[in-house]
């Protein structure tokens, strides 16, 4: 079982520093009103992503820290290791994971993950995967609608699912299709005229022809050209001095010449001294470098030709991409690339009736696809209605609701405007990405009472155990491994308490419970009992947690049952209440 075994909590609310060390099965938090029960369940939204509230802060220290550990195992161990470690963390060498969160009085939030930084949202993640928190704005949140419905294709199981995330791809891929054949018809002059200003655009582009890079090279053309004397002139001088003049009649020394006349003086001394002969050679190198340098000269010059007509054309064309580059880019290369995302927009803006008949055919054939998986899915979600209305009322006989009732309402989807609609049973269905159906939870208290909604047809306490016995059916279909209730035993109590005690223990067996509570009869029933404790000692009112068990348990049943902690008799009470709980446990 994946568990969460330690929580440490400092500079939230009233909580100074505190540690909670938590077991795997049903732990259970008591306190007096007002002593920071509530802050333990906000310090664990913290720590799974929750909105940071700087208003909870402390203002000494000046900020708030809530730290975890996780011991992981299955496939939610190998899908949480598998994230942490693509973010650049790495779980402990025993698979438990480390994480924390930090907020300031200013609202600065930082989060850890396995030893490294990460973004808040990493905890949030990790948080759907092993966390799921219930408490009143849970029940609230399970009023809505589309809540209902999202909680019935949860219990419909993973092929459910796989049917939904197909609906919802086929759908998307409708509405594409949809919007685009009416922009496309309702935009048509303005997608016209778009269209004809590209086409200028292309056209006049295609005649010119631009080439990648052509203004550089034909820049650098011209200026050839343009300074071609000065180029020759300075071409034959190099020439003249490297390799002598043309003409024979010129005497000048050259450096060829010069370089032969060296070496042969040297080699001339060189059996007297071998350090001439190696300069000799090194003069040889020189002189093969000097005639490599002189040929290219050569070759240079007579490449070189002061062309006025070819010159003229270089003119004319960059003349010519300059005009491209005023309109359409910076440069030719820019210029290209309009060109190509001139010929994309075209194809987008095609309005050719050939297209749009084609759009047509598509949009009615995924309409035809939508129908037909909407079809399977409000099939498949009658079924599923039908078992979670079964097991939640069964539920409910169990907790001192044995009359009581749950259905689940499967509606047609009002029609929408321009959507997909399915005909079931002679009504008209609108389709939308959830299918063509709306889901209503409705709560028969007793027989004989009309099925109302759950928010008209529940009272506080019948509310509490209805969204604790859809807790149990959802647990056996899977969730999260850890299960937090905040107070659902709210407005409960006598027999029924008994019974949300046995229930939430019932979790307990494949599950990791922590139970925020007021009662007694549910606490009786835990694995591991913590008392949060207020201390009025100081000039500051703080906070603590501690382990209660054995005497110091049956005391604060006691005061849990009556407000007397010391007496005799209310701790008997205590005692006979443990004593219920764990052969219940046991049975």
């Amino acid at each position: 079982m994946a568990v969460l075994e330690e929580l440490r909590i400092t500079g939230l609310g009233v909580i100074e520093d505190t540690v909670l060390l938590l077991t795997g099965g049903m732990n259970v938090i008591t306190g007096e009103t007002g002593a920071g029960k509530t802050m333990v369940v906000t310090g664990l939204g913290l720590l799974f992503g929750g909105r940071a509230d700087a208003g909870r802060v402390r203002a000494d220290p000046g900020r708030a820290g809530v730290e975890g550990r996780l011991r992981l195992a299955g496939n939610v161990a190998t899908a949480v290791h598998a994230r942490i470690t693509d973010a650049g963390g790495e779980p402990d060498d025993d698979g438990s994971v480390l994480l924390s969160r930090t907020v300031t009085v200013e609202g600065r939030s930082r989060a850890h993950v396995a030893g490294r930084s990460m973004p808040v949202s990493m905890l949030a993640e990790i948080g759907e995967q092993v966390l799921a928190v219930h408490g009143q704005s849970d029940q609230l949140r399970l009023l809505r609608p589309a809540e209902q419905r999202a909680s019935l294709d949860r219990f419909g199981g993973p092929e459910h699912e796989k049917l939904l995330d197909s609906l919802r791809e086929s759908y998307a891929r409708w509405r594409r299709v949809s919007d685009d054949l009416a922009d496309r018809r309702r935009n048509a002059r303005e997608r016209n005229q778009e269209a004809d200003l590209l086409r200028l655009g292309l056209d006049e582009i295609t005649r010119v022809d631009p080439q990648p890079g052509e203004d550089e090279d034909l820049k650098a053309e011209a200026q050839r050209l343009e300074h071609a004397e000065g180029l020759r002139t300075a071409a034959q001088t190099a020439q003249h001095c490297v390799a002598g003049a043309a003409e024979p009649a010129d005497e000048a020394a050259d450096v060829t010449t010069l370089l032969g006349h060296a070496r042969r003086t040297l080699e001339a001394q060189a059996s007297v001294d071998r350090t001439l002969g190696v300069l000799a050679a090194r003069l040889e190198e020189m002189a093969t470098l000097v005639d490599d340098v002189a040929a290219e000269l050569s070759s240079y010059l007579a490449a070189l030709d002061a062309d006025p007509a070819r010159l003229e054309v270089i003119y004319e064309r960059r003349a010519a991409l300059r005009g491209l580059t005023r309109k359409y880019a910076d440069d030719v290369d820019g210029v290209i690339a309009w060109a190509d995302r001139a010929r994309n927009r075209l194809s987008e803006l095609d309005n050719s009736d050939e297209l749009l008949d084609e759009l047509d055919r598509e949009r009615q054939r995924l309409a035809g696809e939508v129908t037909e998986l909407a079809s399977r899915l409000s099939a498949a979600r009658r079924e599923a209605a039908t078992r979670f209305a079964a097991q939640v009322t069964a539920e409910l006989a169990g907790l001192a609701m044995p009359h009581a009732r749950i259905e689940v309402a499967v509606l047609p989807r009002p029609v929408g405007r321009a959507e997909p609609t399915l005909t079931i049973d002679g009504v008209e269905v609108g389709i939308g990405p959830d299918g063509a159906d709306e889901v209503e939870l409705r709560l028969l208290a007793h027989p004989g009472a009309p099925a109302l909604p759950l928010q008209r047809g529940a009272s506080g306490g019948e509310l509490s155990r209805v969204m604790l016995a859809i807790e149990v059916v959802f647990a056996g279909s899977g969730g999260p491994p850890t299960l937090v209730f905040d107070e659902v035993d709210a407005g409960v109590g006598g027999q029924a308490a008994v019974e949300i005690g046995r229930r939430l223990a019932r979790l307990a067996r494949s599950h990791q419970v922590l139970v925020v509570t007021h009662l007694p009869q549910v606490a009786a029933f835990a694995d591991r009992h913590l008392v949060v404790a207020k201390d009025t000692g100081g000039a500051v009112t703080t906070s603590g947690v501690r382990v209660v068990e054995d005497t110091d348990r049956a005391r604060e049943l006691a005061r849990m049952l009556a407000g007397l902690p010391d007496s005799d008799l209310g701790i008997a009470h205590a005692e006979e209440l443990l004593a219920v709980a764990a052969r219940e446990r046991r049975g």
